[in-house]
């Protein structure tokens, strides 16, 4: 009896302290609090994490077969997306070892020594000794040491898979944004093409005159010059769509040598995104997801740091056979078998498992401040898209009236040069506005694309199954 209070007076001991360790909670007041509204438009509404909701193929709203097949290209051949999709299996791996680790390890064995001294045998007569037998053993998980590591491995693999799913929001929005960016280079290219040919056209009446003896030979290389530097101008857009061409070919998981997007018109479709869609914005975006998951499998590790203050409880068992004959090895009277128990309990370590526990707690505040960030980043984002399309509207509707103006103050001044009404600097300085004025016009479209697909990638992905 006194054996077995000795035995069970350190496990008693290690019970009354595992009572007294918990994990820390996470103080809500470190979380963001959620605002009633945002500064744009939209309502919110708390909801929890939905990293594996389904997105849909929000892309399609823009009604664009290039850019439906470039992102089904870059999902499949993108090699971003492919080191996210090995990384999660990664963490599913990692997981089925620490489930692993909560079951029965069983095992067999056989093997045969030379050995002398047995009492079996003969005065200076080695003899062989056969053994062959398996074995069980079992950790007692009784403090919950292996379950909180198998709950952090869990916690880390929906990370990863969260990760993945924003590592791939994250392409299809840089491959929609390439390319749209791309189809408004090629209509700036044409207009500034357009413009050129214009020039050659001033060019060419004013050298007709200049013969006639009607200008002077300025006017003649002011024109040559326009020309010229307009020319310049088409040649960088033309260095410029080849280096967006060749991004989209990195973003489809292709050779750029191999890789060419024929000039088309520009049809796609500028979709409307429905008020209030921003309202579960949180919900949606994977990366906020992977941000809280990491933050509950720190808070999980700091158990399992704590758990190492603990004894380790193992139940152990083989049965087998042991013969010093190989004839002889599986006869009933060659058995043998053990049973045990093991409980191990670290008495002083010099520190060791008091700075583990500091190390987890120090990562699960480095987490938290994590979260928060990503938290706040999702509202920026948001917020800043939702601003620029609201702008952008307004200044697209300012810009098309500057462009109506300089169009019909180039058609006019045309008239009068042509009827030597006026010199060719009023003709070129309106050709010049006008270009002008239809190239950011130019950009403001193309600036309200890029805000659309932007606010997409700031909500998490499509709205059509959104509440």
């Amino acid at each position: 009896m006194t054996t077995m209070k000795s035995f069970l007076t350190p496990l008693l001991t290690a019970l009354v302290l595992a009572g007294c360790a918990t994990v820390p909670e996470i103080d809500p007041a470190s979380i963001p609090a959620a605002p009633a509204a945002f500064k744009e438009e939209g309502r919110w509404t708390e909801a929890p994490p939905a990293e594996a909701a389904q997105r849909g193929r929000w892309w399609v709203s823009f009604s664009d077969p290039v850019l439906d097949d470039l992102i089904a290209r870059a999902d499949r051949g993108n090699t971003t997306i492919q080191v996210a999709a090995a990384r999660l299996d990664q963490a599913r791996a990692l997981l089925r070892a620490s489930r692993a680790e909560q079951l029965p390890q069983v095992g067999v064995g056989a093997g045969a020594i030379r050995v002398d001294g047995l009492p079996t045998n003969r005065a200076g007569s080695p003899s062989t000794l056969a053994t062959a037998a398996g074995a069980v053993s079992y950790e007692v998980d009784l403090f919950g040491r292996l379950a909180q590591a198998t709950n952090a491995a869990s916690l880390d693999a929906q990370s990863r898979e969260a990760l993945l799913q924003s590592t791939r929001l994250l392409v299809e929005a840089e491959v929609a944004q390439t390319y749209l960016s791309l189809r408004a280079l090629d209509v700036e290219r044409a207009l500034v093409r357009g413009t050129v040919v214009a020039y050659r056209d001033t060019l060419t009446l004013t050298e007709r005159r200049h013969r006639a003896g009607d200008v002077a030979e300025l006017d003649v290389t002011r024109a040559l010059t326009e020309v010229a530097a307009t020319e310049s101008e088409a040649i960088a857009l033309d260095r410029r769509r080849a280096e967006l061409e060749h991004a989209l070919a990195v973003l489809v998981g292709e050779v750029a040598s191999n890789f060419s997007l024929a000039e088309a018109e520009w049809k796609t479709s500028l979709p409307v995104i429905p008020p209030g869609v921003p309202s579960t914005v949180l919900t949606r975006r994977p990366d906020v997801s992977a941000a809280q998951a990491s933050l509950l499998a720190a808070q999980a590790r700091v158990g399992v740091a704590q758990a190492a203050w603990f004894p380790d409880i193992s139940l152990t068992a083989s049965g087998g056979y042991a013969s010093s004959e190989i004839g002889d090895l599986f006869k009933w009277s060659a058995r043998a078998w053990g049973v045990g128990a093991l409980l191990s309990l670290p008495i002083f370590d010099g520190g060791r498992r008091e700075a583990g526990i500091q190390n987890a707690r120090g990562e699960m505040d480095a987490s938290l401040a994590r979260y928060r960030e990503q938290i706040l980043v999702a509202f920026r984002e948001v917020e800043d898209q939702l601003s620029s399309l609201r702008l952008l509207a307004e200044q697209a509707q300012a810009q098309e009236r500057a462009v109506q103006g300089a169009a019909r103050t180039t058609s006019l001044s045309d008239v009068r040069y042509r009827n030597g009404l006026v010199s060719q600097l009023e003709l070129l300085d309106a050709r010049r506005s006008e270009l002008r004025n239809r190239r950011q016009a130019l950009q403001v479209r193309s600036a309200q694309y890029q805000a659309t697909v932007g606010l997409i990638r700031a909500l998490g992905g499509g709205w059509e199954a959104r509440t």
